[in-house]
């Protein structure tokens, strides 16, 4: 048996040396790579076109394919912005399609290797739990610290030290960056606001229960999300920089449901009991559309954030 450590740096190199073997010599060092969530879809028909390579998941050795309506599944390297060179992960696999935690992050191990600086990491299926306190930029990772961790197992040195340290998860140059590209982007006139927060992974694919909620809010979450926080852990002990987006698009339902025997329900008939449990209730469809109604802006704030932070370079 392959320990897994040194198979997973071995699979790591075969997808890399698979991709540069038709690469134009451009692209082959990408500074940047963006995991895209369907509100950053969208940026790879910016890439400019002269100069451009598209590779479907399924080409690429050991790499995850995702089942998830709306993730393309398509490496597209090119140019962003002010000829920054660029990867641009079109969808993404998740824990709960079955993958396992380890071939979730394995594209940021792919990403190390082709020489990525920077990640940029996009999600929004996530529902606000309380109002953004607007001074932490962190994560809770409650399956990690129960053990479904991506860095379980032996250590993967030609990667990074045995015990990262995540309490410097989140580059705050670039999080700077991101403010300053806000009022460049954003019309002032815009009601979406530009908050930091906590943002709580769960495993998914339902949407959480009021209980479920109501204990996160109380562990200390804003947002609550189904990927991200595994794919940052792994590109934290690869040594690369790290900027994640959330794009909120629903509020998690936290207000408990009457009792069966409250006097309020007795009167009620089947369809006005149905629309007390309906209120609010997260609705897959209406995600996404909240999502493509916002990513115009977010295609806009990334693309002009990486432009600040890489003429600076």
């Amino acid at each position: 048996m392959v320990e897994s450590g040194k198979f997973s740096f071995e699979q790591a190199n075969e997808a890399v040396s698979y991709l540069r073997s038709s690469l134009p010599e451009a692209l082959q060092t990408p500074q940047v790579a963006i995991v895209c969530g369907s509100g950053l879809g969208g940026l790879a028909d910016t890439v400019q076109t002269e100069l451009r390579a598209e590779y479907d998941y399924s080409s690429i050795p050991h790499f995850p394919r995702p089942t998830v309506a709306g993730h393309a599944g398509k490496l597209v390297f090119g140019f962003l912005g002010q000829r920054i060179p660029a990867v641009l992960m079109v969808g993404r696999a998740h824990y709960y399609e079955g993958h396992s935690i380890d071939r979730v992050t394995f594209p940021i191990r792919v990403f190390k290797q082709l020489g990525v600086d920077t990640v940029v990491c996009e999600y929004y299926y996530i529902g606000i739990l309380q109002g953004p306190k607007d001074q932490d930029n962190e994560h809770i990772f409650l399956a990690g610290l129960a053990g479904n961790h991506p860095l379980r197992g032996p250590n993967e040195e030609e990667f990074g030290t045995r015990f990262p340290p995540l309490s410097d998860a989140y580059d705050i140059e670039l999080r700077r960056r991101v403010h300053q590209a806000w009022k460049e982007v954003i019309s002032s006139q815009s009601t979406r606001k530009l908050h930091e927060g906590v943002y709580a992974f769960v495993g998914g694919p339902t949407y959480e229960t009021r209980a479920e909620s109501r204990m996160l809010r109380m562990l200390g979450a804003d947002v609550v999300g189904m990927s991200t926080v595994p794919e940052i852990v792994v590109a934290r002990h690869c040594g690369l920089r790290v900027l994640a987006f959330s794009l909120v698009t629903n509020n998690a339902v936290l207000a408990p449901v009457p009792r069966g025997d409250e006097n309020t329900l007795q009167d009620k008939d089947a369809g006005e009991l149905n629309a007390i449990l309906e209120e609010g209730k997260a609705e897959h469809e209406e995600v996404l559309e909240a999502g493509r109604r916002a990513a115009l802006d977010m295609q806009g704030l990334v693309v002009q954030t990486l432009v600040k932070e890489f003429s600076q370079s």
